[in-house]
């Protein structure tokens, strides 16, 4: 049974997030209607990571198994063409081994998370940024992020619908860069919490606003608790740019 990976880009806005709904408006939901109409077959697509509902993705990866042998230039552009116009779009396709599991066989996923820190609010990119009304002090941010880095117990930054067996997770990269404007959150590791991103970013924020400074982090941190976190960054600024393989 031939298996296809498949390479994903969407905006949340909108959706209950990646995996499937019984309501049928997750994005798995619609990348599966989309095949079945122009395959005839019903498949089951499998993620590289579950995004929440108004998260987005520029390099999300899914696989799925079907039974019989399809053109990968097929796939993009009739899945396309049955996706419209809900804002997914097939990037490309490629056949692969079925040894390839989208989620399993991933090293490394990478986010990016975007704030805007100015008084006015924006207006194309509502749906793209976490819009902060104050000025946010880039350095002292970039510094306590720091903290984060490396093997942790991160329970203080998990969701209490969490799924993970371990609370333990390795963070390889979190940097605080300033980008056109905005401030820039770029977050790697081989896997995270629910909600685990969203949540250092808030902690980072207050940071940045100067009610936390990097020892309030350290010690929300080693709390291991939940009621330590600060307030959850809201989702569209949350970006899936890259899994690697």
């Amino acid at each position: 049974m031939p298996r296809y990976r498949l390479l994903i880009e969407y905006d949340g806005s909108g959706f209950s997030g990646w995996q499937s709904q019984a309501e049928g408006t997750g994005i798995q939901d619609y990348l599966q209607r989309a095949i079945l109409r122009f395959t005839g077959e019903a498949v089951i697509i499998k993620g590289a990571g579950r995004t929440d509902a108004g998260v987005h993705a520029l390099g999300q990866v899914c696989h799925f198994d079907i039974g019989k042998s399809l053109r990968t230039d097929t796939i993009r552009d009739a899945g396309n063409v049955h996706l419209r116009p809900h804002a997914i779009t097939i990037v490309s396709a490629e056949e692969v081994t079925d040894s390839f599991d989208a989620r399993f066989s991933a090293i490394k996923r990478h986010y990016r998370y975007r704030v805007l820190a100015r008084r006015a609010p924006p207006t194309l990119d509502r749906h793209l940024v976490w819009h902060v009304p104050v000025p946010l002090d880039v350095p002292s941010m970039a510094d306590a992020a720091h903290v984060l880095l490396g093997r942790h117990d991160f329970t203080t930054f998990r969701s209490s619908d969490c799924q993970a067996k371990s609370p333990v997770k390795t963070l390889d990269q979190l940097e605080v860069i300033e980008a056109g404007g905005e401030i820039h959150f770029l977050v790697s590791a081989r896997s995270f919490l629910h909600n685990q991103v969203r949540s250092m970013v808030g902690g980072l924020r207050k940071v940045g606003d100067g009610r936390w400074t990097a020892d309030d982090l350290r010690a929300s941190l080693e709390a291991i608790d939940r009621r330590a976190c600060a307030p959850v960054a809201p989702p569209e600024g949350l970006c899936l740019m890259r899994v690697d393989y």
